[in-house]
């Protein structure tokens, strides 16, 4: 490793040590090698990625919403198989204007290419503090760090919404797309509550969407130098019921399907939507969480904003006792609130599944 690279790790500060972004790294002169905590070795068995043919479902947003009873009928059961044997899909025809979705990507990149001193007031804070940013993914933890910086952005309803103060137009982009989003998300759990023969409005009401937590959380992977050994984010679900996902046309997001790795590029002006840990639980295994990746290159920023629709933080989630009466089952997960949840994972590190493996009762 190159002696320079070693100092990149921390800058001084007067309290502690402190991780140096990402950013700041990529963009070191004659940068050939990364860090050594920065260093995965790499897993054999998923160096191959699976070449399918197999496309990734596609959800008409505008046929799931539409008054033909036909329409809306098929496009439930395309969504109800799209969740439990992929657990991601692609939402099309959402009505998202396409200036919007660039606009979002625009003022995150903003965001980041703030100076540092811009940048410190939110770094380091609560897990569940409504403004943070950091690298990696919990720093504080880890031992070796993934290839990101990030911004996080949390809200629990459209009246109260927190923004950055820089750039100038951040917050109002932001909270224009955070009402689309949220209001989509409750539009598509409606339709997710229909394919698993509950009431439209059941999630709704069961996990109190009106005041439903949303966490924003923008993600900023830098061109990386040996993109070999490095790791935007390793193998991981989501928490929450669903997270909208979208991009600045870099590729770089893996999912798991049967068992291996594929790449995912979504198509113009589409949401990548994905089945989170919360909405496993409520559905007793039936839709399950889906565990994705992201991988880094040498040659560009990929910059994705993905946005995790949960239910209210007091509500705790469990299995839909409808569910089980109806389909003559036990309960397969233990009960909990969303905020404790939430506190519990993004305050450890991310390990695949690990903490939904903890709510467990049995095999599902």
């Amino acid at each position: 490793m190159a002696e320079t690279n070693s100092s990149l790790l921390h800058c001084s500060s007067h309290l502690s040590p402190k991780i140096t972004t990402i950013k700041s790294i990529s963009e070191s002169p004659n940068l050939s090698s990364i860090p050594s905590s920065y260093t995965f070795t790499p897993n054999p068995h998923d160096q191959v990625i699976l070449d399918t043919q197999e496309p990734v479902p596609i959800i008409d947003y505008s046929l799931l919403t539409s008054g033909n009873p036909d329409q809306h009928s098929k496009t439930i059961q395309q969504l109800g198989k799209a969740c439990q044997e992929w657990g991601f899909f692609m939402v099309t025809n959402h009505g998202v204007p396409e200036r919007l979705m660039r606009s979002m990507i625009q003022v995150c990149r903003g965001f980041f290419d703030l100076a540092e001193e811009d940048k410190e007031e939110y770094r380091g804070k609560h897990v569940l503090d409504a403004i943070r940013c950091g690298t990696s993914f919990n720093s504080s933890v880890e031992k070796v760090f993934f290839w990101k910086d990030f911004l996080k952005i949390l809200s629990v309803s459209d009246s109260v919404f927190h923004s950055p103060t820089k750039p100038a137009s951040f917050r109002e982009t932001a909270l224009e797309y955070s009402k689309k989003v949220r209001e989509i998300a409750r539009q598509v759990l409606r339709g997710i509550s229909e394919s698993l023969e509950l009431e439209g409005n059941y999630i709704d009401k069961k996990l109190n969407l009106e005041k439903g937590a949303q966490v924003i959380a923008a993600n900023f992977y830098p061109p990386c130098p040996q993109p070999q050994l490095a790791m935007g984010m390793p193998p991981h679900s989501d928490h929450g019921l669903l997270t909208f996902l979208i991009h600045n046309g870099i590729n770089g997001l893996q999912v798991q399907h049967n068992g291996k790795w594929i790449d995912v590029n979504g198509i113009p002006n589409s949401f990548l939507v994905n089945i989170g840990d919360h909405l496993e639980i409520l559905s007793n295994g039936k839709y399950k969480s889906v565990l994705h990746r992201a991988m880094v290159n040498s040659k560009a920023t990929r910059i994705s904003i993905a946005t995790v629709q949960g239910p209210s933080m007091e509500s705790v989630v469990s299995p839909a006792t409808e569910l089980l009466d109806r389909e003559k089952r036990e309960a397969a997960y233990i009960g909990i609130s969303y905020k404790e949840y939430l506190q519990l994972q993004q305050s450890a590190q991310l390990d695949g599944k690990s903490l939904l493996d903890t709510l467990r009762i049995s095999a599902v």
